[in-house]
């Protein structure tokens, strides 16, 4: 893959205690990467749920192609954090066409098991398109998925919460006990288990 595609990576759900850590990596063009910022494509925290679904067909259009990665509550409480989401990453990358020539990851974090070239940005999804997009489509992918757990796993608001660690989520856990998607890792540390 030559030098005009930018592969952005970005994970989100990694401070959540219920549900999967989700990662997506978006290639983009120059081109494509102007219209896209030109649409208003930022930091999907900096965007609203309804501007984020919006902007989503218009990553998934002119992206040259993307790729969606998870690790489920299970591999985060036997793996730890860090390893299911460079897991999520993986998945994600696999799922591209072609092996990138370079990537550029959101965070400080190298990607350890991925063997090429590639530059950690602090602060990425604020700074490079293809990270935003990525951002993007991981959170949306991911607040879908919650959307739906929410009939299978009612009585944790988990539609309005995404599975993160809310004080409403918190002692609804109390009163309705744990479910097989909580990360129980995370409860131990939030000393509910």
């Amino acid at each position: 893959m030559n030098k005009v595609f930018e592969v952005g990576i970005d994970e989100v759900g990694k401070g959540a205690i219920f549900g999967p850590v989700f990662a997506a990596a978006v290639v983009l063009t120059e081109k494509n990467k102007f219209i896209l910022k030109q649409y208003g494509i930022k930091d999907s925290k900096k965007l609203t749920p309804k501007k984020r679904k919006l902007l989503l067909p218009k990553i998934l259009l002119l992206s040259s192609d993307y790729g969606i990665g998870q690790s489920s509550a299970r591999e985060i409480d036997k793996l730890g954090i860090r390893v299911a989401t460079e897991l999520s990453m993986i998945r994600a990358l696999k799922k591209l066409k072609e092996k990138p020539s370079e990537l550029i990851i959101d965070g400080p974090l190298l990607l350890r098991p991925w063997n090429g070239i590639q530059k950690n940005i602090v602060s990425g999804d604020s700074k490079f398109i293809s990270i935003a997009s990525a951002s993007i489509l991981a959170k949306v992918s991911r607040d879908n998925l919650m959307e739906r757990l929410e009939k299978k796993y009612s009585g944790y608001l988990i539609f309005k919460n995404k599975g993160y660690g809310t004080r409403e989520h918190l002692s609804l856990i109390k009163k309705n006990g744990k479910t097989k998607l909580h990360r129980k890792s995370f409860l131990k540390k939030s000393n509910l288990i």
